[in-house]
């Protein structure tokens, strides 16, 4: 595809956005915006859901890793389908219960106002970090295959920060009137861009190996050594079972059940009942979403041996997508697909955490009636710069990396003292010394990369993995032990 072909593409799909945003962005209100007046239709929220779990990261780098990694990723997707059960039947009937907006408000009825602080915080950077990824990734294909063709002076490129900056800027247009009113529908959209394109690319792949039916595909993948799925032998290996299934369980609790982004498009339902339907239909969609994402992975990594095509990891979805033999409909679908995938994620995020920070850190609903609207909207702006600062930042600090592993490296230190914190505000009845927590909120992240950093020594040649988010839970949970106070709740 051409490059004008291209700017053409994406400002067709852009206008589709804004013109929804339109339609649903009528009521420019604050109810609106965080909560869609509760009022969204939990099967347009669940297969929304799918393109914002799974996001641009999973797009590229999930097939680009199988290549190194084989089919041991699904071990961790097992794990998130049971940890969305927690989700359905543990975590949503308590912020149900609770009428919440913002998931955090739970820690200051539960604890006080420092760890409700504390855990909002943590949330802020916790998502900024993992929009910041996501956005990373889209804004260095946009580069790759738009920006880089396009020259303002003497020969020059536009440079990556003026690409990250337009990344951003289109998603601030069409999120910020209607919010998450806004977005349930656009995700909706972009998911089936995302599941279409994936289905596209692998029947042109599948054509191109002569595999001729899904028979065909099946047994391919079925007799390919790359398709292992599990790992039991070493239980040092970074990719041992019960290493990645119990992290795929905690990852699903922290970054979808306590992450403020996920949870606020199940807290639009209509009730409960609604909101378990939506997370349970999800779980289930979402293994076989994973399934057609490694079998695409294996697939691309025959084609690239077959072809002598060298790109690897990150870059091997893109370059192979973007051949001229591979057509104009799949190049086509391919960007469709991944600007679906990262927008879908990252939209919901820039207004999360606008959310999150409206009512947890500024409180907005103690100020003035009239300036609360303007406030909102002053904040939404803030968050856009942020996110373009730090995509900035990751692109000085990450090269030759696979971003999906990076983003469950920083999971692991940055959402740890959320785990610790609702774990032990749901199974222990124990008052804490409030005043304390924001010390252990950053001390039990310093001790996990210490203990990650030495595990091979301490732990007698053990190398932890993503199953540093536990360990980094559970020192944040012995934290709070340590401050407990000696009264209970009744």
């Amino acid at each position: 595809m051409s490059t004008n072909s291209i700017i053409l593409l994406i400002l067709a799909y852009f206008g589709v956005l804004v013109l929804i945003s339109y339609f649903t962005g009528k009521e420019d209100s604050n109810e609106a915006f965080f909560k869609a007046n509760k009022s969204a239709p939990w099967y347009l929220v669940a297969f929304g859901m799918i393109g914002a779990s799974l996001s641009g990261v999973t797009f590229i780098s999930v097939p680009g890793a199988v290549e190194v990694k084989q089919f041991g990723y699904f071990q961790v997707v097992l794990g998130y389908f049971f940890g969305y059960l927690i989700i359905a039947y543990v975590l949503l009937p308590l912020y149900y219960k609770m009428n919440l907006t913002s998931i955090y408000t739970y820690l200051k009825e539960r604890f006080g106002n420092i760890s409700y602080k504390t855990g909002s915080i943590a949330f802020l950077i916790s998502r900024t970090v993992g929009a910041a990824f996501r956005l990373f990734l889209v804004a260095k294909v946009l580069q790759l295959l738009i920006f880089d063709h396009i020259y303002i002076y003497e020969g020059q490129p536009i440079p990556f920060p003026i690409t990250v900056m337009i990344t951003i800027a289109l998603i601030w247009l069409y999120t910020f009137r209607g919010g998450i009113k806004t977005i349930i529908f656009t995700d909706t959209l972009q998911t089936l861009f995302m599941l279409v394109s994936v289905v596209v690319t692998i029947s042109f792949l599948a054509s191109a190996l002569d595999l001729n039916s899904i028979s065909d595909i099946y047994t391919n993948v079925a007799d390919n050594k790359l398709s292992k799925v599990f790992f039991f032998g070493d239980g040092n290996d970074p990719q041992y079972f019960f290493k990645s299934f119990f992290a795929g369980i905690f990852i699903t609790i922290t970054m979808t059940g306590l992450d403020q982004d996920m949870m606020q498009k199940n807290l639009t339902c209509r009730n409960l009942k609604d909101a378990q339907k939506n997370m349970v239909s999800f779980s289930v969609i979402l293994v076989f979403v994973n399934i057609l994402f490694l079998t695409l992975g294996l697939l691309l990594t025959q084609y690239a041996e077959q072809y002598g095509i060298t790109a690897k990891k990150d870059d091997l979805f893109p370059t192979i997508a973007m051949l001229p033999e591979i057509g104009i409909a799949t190049s086509a679908f391919f960007l469709l697909g991944l600007i679906a995938a990262a927008y879908s994620s990252a939209d919901s995020a820039l207004t999360s955490l606008t959310t999150s920070f409206c009512i947890d850190i500024i409180e907005l609903d103690k100020k003035p009636k009239q300036d609360q609207k303007r406030v909102r909207k002053q904040i939404h702006i803030l968050f856009s710069f942020i996110l373009v600062i730090v995509i900035v930042l990751f692109d000085l600090l990450f090269k030759d990396v696979s971003v999906i592993w990076e983003l469950f490296k920083a999971a692991g230190y940055t959402y740890g003292p959320l785990l610790g914190l609702f774990a032990f505000g749901i199974l222990t009845k124990k008052h804490i010394k409030d005043r304390y927590v924001w010390i252990i909120a950053i001390v039990a992240p310093l001790l996990s990369y210490f203990i990650n950093l030495y595990s091979e020594e301490l732990l007698n040649g053990y190398k932890i993995g993503f199953e540093i988010l536990i360990v980094n839970g559970l020192l944040t949970f012995l934290g709070l032990l340590f401050i407990t106070k000696k009264t209970s709740i009744d």
